[in-house]
């Protein structure tokens, strides 16, 4: 049977999440009970509408969840529900956000985001020159702010110049590899001056914001959205907060401007999350994911890698490996056969190509799930920098032919390298004393 052989799978990515180390900023494990949630009678039923106002009968219990799931979210961020509303029906972080521009844009309209390969993200209405790549820069006109060349940090001076300059409708926050903390009340003193709406999008950074551990942009934003994995520890799905006089356009947006009836199973897991955020708990993970962070950079720039901003904020580290001469794919693929699973990412003012860029982006908010703290941060450093120290000498060459002969090659060496398979017995033994949550 087909369902047989996918039980089979999920039983074998249990063993490889139980016996990896997890280190992709962008993931995390929820809690047994969020999966319990997600997994439940809720799937069956349809809901399109809002709360006591759906198309179709039979929902008493879905306008419950979804009510408790907005309270929830108003408490988790310490807003009041006279200034604030909660959209919870978003897929995704990215139709969260188009909804946004959906609510607030007319097509042909100027946003201005941060660059993506200085951490942005697609969303934010990404283009490469003058060709669009995502579908928001084919709708409005993005341009972009920059991290500044030498400190690799924002410049709010010069982000202040450029929008005055531009004139953008709406100016969004927020990054996929930005490790620093957002100065928002800048930001939003920015977007005042020229007119603009300022969208704080904390996807990343949610759960820190909940938790204590990194600043809130509600002082200041007109708009919030974010994802509810990462640093949450839901389900993978998202919310919108706006101010009161802008939910409803924003809601009229989601349905039925973008969507249809909404996973009301997925909104009962964000509901469970944020219960589970607001306890004492949460708060101490939220500062160790940090602080875990914070070491993990340490270690690392002791070990002689380029740290880009010389630190973190935050639950991701950013390495840049050009003093090395290094492609983070070549690294990345030789941590992922020793057991650490990180990501290539592209640093700012990158001089390699996307696919194959010059940074690692390494994160903590797993390991902290699974118990880690300082200690297991030290000796997971070590492992990084004795990984990277072995692959130095494969250095990726020049020009798309010889780089494609390249990665092929590198891929079938490293399934065999004795060293990184020994290292791997190591990395397992270590990680399977740690549990993982909900699984």
């Amino acid at each position: 049977m087909v369902m047989d052989k996918i039980f089979e799978i999920i039983k074998k990515e249990k063993k490889r999440q139980r016996e990896e180390l997890a280190m992709i900023p962008s993931e995390n494990f929820a809690s047994e009970a969020v999966m319990r949630a997600v997994g439940s009678s809720l799937m069956n039923k349809y809901a399109e509408g809002y709360p006591r106002k759906r198309y179709y009968q039979g929902n008493v219990n879905m306008d419950l969840v979804e009510s408790l799931a907005q309270e929830r979210i108003l408490k988790v961020f310490g807003l009041n529900e006279a200034r604030w509303g909660v959209n919870v029906q978003p897929y995704s972080g990215s139709p969260a956000n188009l909804a946004v521009y959906n609510a607030l844009l007319a097509p042909g309209d100027k946003m201005m985001g941060m660059y993506l390969p200085d951490g942005g993200h697609l969303t934010h209405g990404w283009r490469l020159d003058s060709r669009p790549i995502s579908i928001t820069s084919k709708f409005y006109r993005s341009e972009f702010y920059h991290v500044d060349r030498k400190t690799r940090v924002f410049n709010y001076a010069a982000i202040a110049k450029q929008a005055k300059k531009y004139r953008p409708k709406i100016i969004i926050s927020g990054g996929t590899a930005y490790p620093r903390n957002i100065n928002h009340k800048k930001l939003a003193g920015i977007a005042k001056k020229v007119g603009a709406y300022y969208l704080a999008d904390i996807a990343h950074e949610a759960g820190l914001v909940a938790g204590g551990a990194n600043p809130s942009p509600f002082p200041y934003a007109d708009v919030v959205t974010f994802t509810t994995h990462k640093t949450f520890r839901g389900p993978r799905g998202a919310v919108i907060v706006a101010r009161r006089d802008l939910i409803d356009k924003i809601n009229f947006s989601v349905f039925p401007g973008l969507q249809g009836g909404p996973h009301l199973h997925t909104i009962a897991g964000i509901a469970v999350a944020a219960g589970e955020l607001t306890t004492a708990s949460f708060r101490r993970y939220a500062r160790q994911v940090v602080k875990n962070a914070q070491t993990l950079a340490a270690e690392l720039k002791k070990g002689g890698l380029d740290i880009v901003s010389g630190g973190t904020d935050k639950h991701l580290v950013l390495v840049d490996l050009r003093n090395l001469k290094l492609s983070g794919w070549t690294v990345a693929w030789a941590l992922d056969k020793a057991g650490i699973i990180a990501n290539r990412n592209t640093v700012p003012y990158d001089t390699a190509s996307p696919y194959y860029p010059s940074g690692l982006r390494l994160g903590t908010p797993a390991l902290t799930s699974r118990g880690m703290k300082v200690p297991e941060m030290k000796k997971i450093a070590v492992w990084i920098l004795a990984v990277i120290d072995h692959v130095k000498k494969e250095k990726m060459p020049e020009g798309k032919k010889a780089v494609n002969r390249f990665a092929k090659k590198f891929r079938q060496a490293v399934d065999r390298d004795p060293w990184l398979k020994k290292l791997n017995r190591e990395v397992t033994a270590f990680a399977k004393k740690y549990p993982l949550p909900g699984i």
